[in-house]
């Protein structure tokens, strides 16, 4: 065989070689991707799985445990949270089983408290994401108002924090309330908080870093300084321990020794300009707890922003949030309504200046039931005989057609109350 032929055939085996290594080459990199989009697959498929799994769990404790009514509950524990305020876990007297609730939701409690004719009704947010062994509430002590003359501390808040204590019984109804993060999705989120406020915004919280830790999360938290930061040391852990989960804490009036980015991130309040410098987009959804003022500046900003209505989530836990959060009352142009107290045989104008149907009777002299003055506990529902209301907030408890909750309810028309 001359030169020639050696080298031809030294080519062919070298090409055959080549070859060969290329489809080696091409089947594993075909194999790993298949590997790799089929872990994927399994991981994705997983990931549905749990999640289905986790709302046929809460479908299935919502059955479990519930009641009608008050059920007796006894404090636990008291654990102090920062200067005024404070949790109490609650656990069932009867040692039956709890149902779940959806993050957000709260608690309404009937309380005997000295100096009071009748029993009153207050509603706290649940604090803490569904757990089968307690319920907890983080309640503020609400002062005296300094500027106010004659004005007095909270009475239920004050009564939680000077009278309740370990092993004593309250009788609570079951968790309820619109105000809720929904847990079958997976879309971003940003909770905002200002002082007390902060608590449904921890239960959300909870739950997505406990069932769904890879929805991108946002907590923005206003107060005043360190002696009102409530659950600081938790929140720093979850920001540390959780890369979705981002923290920004704002105080309004630092104190000398509070320490920017050691104690707080942002001096000034939880505005739209923070969140516009934060937030990567407004494409989230927005749940909001606090003052009024905050509530309602922050409510107008994000919609200008572009924010879409159904996006923005107000939760009001007082009667000066609804004023402030709320659409305001029909305006007194056009004819009077007429509001008739059935039970009292009284008859009313409704010029549009009272905030509520309550707030009407109530100045009329009229009695009436009532606890939350926020539309949550359900207190103060009554019948309605005739005409029609409409709400000046979407109603935080079920209530049944021929009926209205009158903290919240301005007329639609001539009304006839049952009361």
């Amino acid at each position: 065989m001359d030169l020639a032929k050696i080298l031809v055939a030294a080519s062919a085996v070298l090409f055959i070689i080549v070859v060969l290594d290329l489809f080696a080459l091409l089947y594993i990199s075909v194999r790993r991707a298949a590997t790799i989009g089929m872990q994927r697959h399994w991981e994705g498929e997983l990931f549905s799985q749990k999640l289905a799994l986790a709302r046929l769990q809460l479908k299935r404790q919502e059955s479990v445990g519930s009641w009608n009514g008050t059920r007796k509950f006894k404090i636990d524990r008291v654990v102090p949270e920062c200067a005024d305020v404070a949790s109490f876990y609650l656990v069932p007297h009867d040692r039956k089983p709890l149902p779940s609730f959806l993050p957000g939701q709260f608690l309404t409690f009937e309380l005997d408290v000295p100096g009071q004719r009748n029993r009153v009704v207050r509603c706290y947010s649940l604090s803490d994401r569904p757990r089968p062994d307690y319920y907890r509430v983080t309640i503020k002590r609400v002062p005296a108002p300094p500027d106010v003359a004659g004005g007095k501390p909270g009475l239920v808040s004050n009564f939680f924090h000077t009278a309740l204590k370990a092993g004593d019984i309250v009788d609570v109804k079951a968790p309820g309330g619109g105000f809720f993060l929904d847990t079958s999705h997976l879309s971003p989120v940003v909770l905002l908080a200002g002082g007390v406020g902060i608590t449904p915004m921890v239960s959300m919280a909870n739950e997505i870093m406990t069932v769904t830790p890879q929805r991108e999360t946002w907590f923005f938290f206003c107060v005043r300084n360190s002696q009102e930061h409530i659950m600081k040391e938790y929140l720093e852990k979850m920001a540390k321990e959780q890369s979705r989960f981002h923290l920004h804490i704002a105080y309004s009036k630092p104190n000398k020794t509070d320490v920017n980015g050691t104690d707080y991130h942002h001096e000034g309040r939880v505005d739209m300009a923070l969140l516009k410098a934060k937030l990567p987009s407004n494409n989230f959804d927005f749940f909001m707890c606090g003052p009024g003022a905050m509530m309602s500046d922050l409510n107008e900003g994000l919609k200008a922003w572009g924010v879409a209505e159904e996006n923005i989530h107000m939760e009001a836990f007082g009667p000066a949030s609804v004023k402030r959060a709320a659409a305001p009352a029909p305006a007194s142009a056009g004819p009077q309504m007429k509001v008739m107290f059935a039970r009292s045989n009284k008859e009313v104008s409704w010029s549009g200046q009272a905030d509520s149907l309550l707030d009407l009777s109530l100045a009329e002299g009229i009695s009436m039931s009532y606890g939350c003055r926020a539309g949550n506990c359900g207190t103060c529902k009554t019948a309605v005989k005739s005409g029609k209301v409409k709400y000046r907030k979407r109603p935080g408890c079920d209530v049944e057609a021929g009926s209205c909750l009158t903290c919240i309810a301005v007329p639609e028309s001539d009304l006839t109350l049952d009361a």
